[in-house]
């Protein structure tokens, strides 16, 4: 074990190079492990365990009764804090896999293609739906006691299978905090998305986006909303409230200089909008990640 200068901790992760995956089952009456990040995907569910608060990247959310995650981005830090949870009946289950059990030739073909996609999604942190927990719960409750290890592998397989199929689930990070580049079926999404990442930090016009597009500025919204989920001033505020919390965390910056180093130009609107987005002022963002991370 190494610790560095930036108290980062150095684990020995529990995942053996001669395993598919490794699987934790718990049953506890708190969350006490710190905000830490990984290099192995993991697959984490919650039962019982209403009033956690869980962060994943710069997403704070308090779940509710179940919770099932799947991350897959190698430096993307996440948490579950016991904040306003009472239940002494929790129940975690925590699935960490490498990249390499799915190797190149394998993941491309085309019967495992809907599983490529979520885990290039799950970069991000992927919160599956209640529906989706239904449809995998029996096979995950008995996961852990499966004796046969290649009919441990089949079933796991057959979770991330199901849970491909997910038409609703929703990523937790945003993609600039992630450090995740943005891809979308559109040229001229595309094309507008890589020149807001490139110049978010400027004043970006809508003329300008809607010439990239080849579209009027009126139909260039319309356009961006229906591919994209947003509105378009929605979207450039989250891509820039993502660089100002990675920001936040990794540099010692003032919250001031943050905000104007990315396109914010006035620190009142800065600080109301990121509470509203993240539920917590910046000051206490960066103090939830300042505490003790782990790097396993």
């Amino acid at each position: 074990m190494n610790t560095n200068a930036n108290h980062i901790i150095h684990e020995i992760t529990p995942l053996s190079d001669k395993d598919c995956f490794y699987i934790a089952e718990r049953y506890k009456t708190e969350f006490t492990y710190p905000i830490h990040s990984h290099q192995e995907f993991e697959l984490n569910f919650t039962e019982k365990a209403s009033g956690v608060r869980r962060i994943v990247g710069d997403s704070v959310e308090v779940i509710g009764e179940y919770d099932l995650v799947l991350i897959t981005g190698r430096d993307l830090e996440h948490v579950w804090e016991q904040h306003e949870c009472h239940s002494k009946q929790i129940r975690e289950i925590t699935i960490q896999f490498s990249s390499d059990l799915f190797f190149k030739s394998f993941i491309n073909k085309n019967q495992f293609d809907s599983i490529r996609k979520m885990l290039e999604q799950a970069q991000k942190g992927l919160c599956f739906p209640m529906s989706a927990i239904l449809r995998i719960y029996p096979t995950l409750d008995t996961l852990a006691s499966e004796k046969e290890g290649f009919y441990a592998v089949i079933k796991f397989l057959t979770i991330l299978y199901e849970l491909s199929l997910c038409d609703d689930a929703r990523t937790l990070s945003s993609s600039s905090f992630a450090k995740i580049g943005v891809h979308s079926d559109s040229r001229r999404v595309q094309k507008v998305q890589d020149y807001i990442n490139d110049h978010y930090k400027e004043e970006i016009r809508l003329s300008k986006l809607a010439d990239l597009a080849g579209m009027t500025p009126v139909s260039f919204s319309r356009f961006f909303k229906l591919r994209t989920g947003k509105n378009l001033s929605d979207y450039i505020i989250d891509i820039r409230l993502g660089y100002a919390a990675r920001l936040l965390v990794d540099s010692t910056q003032s919250v001031a200089e943050i905000c104007y180093e990315c396109g914010f130009n006035n620190l009142s609107n800065f600080n109301r909008i990121f509470k509203k987005k993240k539920e917590c002022a910046p000051k206490d963002f960066r103090e939830n990640y300042r505490k003790k991370k782990k790097l396993i």
